[in-house]
């Protein structure tokens, strides 16, 4: 991508590669990354189908072709796409750190953290795992661990919303209201929406 000018020139050199050698997963993969920086889901979702199609032990296609089942609201895709990625690679950690957040999304805690656990095992600082593992110990009221793993979270990537807002929750429950406003401040300065309710109840406490 570097040696071209624009999205749009990178497209066009990779379409025409293509026409060459129709069957090169890589290529497809590519080409998939380009139309998802042009958000251009529909498209990117072919090449992907496309790539691993061409290459099916290419583990990224599947998380990708996850990502889009996940941004177009199904879980059950999403899973399945990640499920496969870990059965090509069974060692690689993204796919299980997506694993766990889908199972959290279904509410299966359990499962979630069994998951989250082989992700981080795999990658101890996969930071997205983290912050999902911290949303489960809570969801678990297990909040010590979950500051602990946040603490740690936070000295390296000092602006990762959902871990500042998982941090605000944490001390709400201990009603440390104005750390808790401290933290949901710091979520939204790093790009994260915070639930209007529930800084309506930090503000409410006295949190400012």
């Amino acid at each position: 991508m570097e040696h071209f000018d624009n999205i749009d020139d990178y497209i066009a050199d990779l379409k025409a590669k293509l026409r060459d050698n129709p069957t090169c997963g890589n290529t497809h993969y590519n080409l998939g990354v380009a139309y998802l920086s042009r958000r251009d889901f529909m498209e990117a979702e072919r090449e992907f189908l496309d790539a691993v199609a061409h290459s099916p032990r290419m583990a990224e296609g599947y998380v990708q072709l996850g990502g889009i089942a996940l941004q177009n609201g199904d879980l059950d895709s999403c899973l399945s796409y990640n499920i496969q990625a870990t059965q090509q690679r069974p060692f690689f950690s993204v796919p299980w750190g997506n694993i766990g957040f889908i199972y959290m999304q279904k509410g299966d805690l359990d499962k979630a953290h069994k998951t989250l656990k082989k992700a981080l095992k795999l990658d101890p600082d996969f930071a997205q795992a983290q912050a999902t593992m911290s949303s489960v110990l809570i969801a678990m009221g297990e909040y010590e661990d979950a500051d602990q793993l946040l603490k740690g979270l936070l000295e390296k990537h000092t602006h990762f919303g959902p871990a500042w807002n998982n941090k605000a929750i944490i001390e709400a429950r201990r009603e440390n209201w104005a750390e808790a406003a401290t933290c949901i401040a710091k979520a939204e300065e790093s790009g994260f929406e915070v639930p209007e309710d529930f800084k309506a109840e930090v503000q409410a406490q006295g949190g400012k």
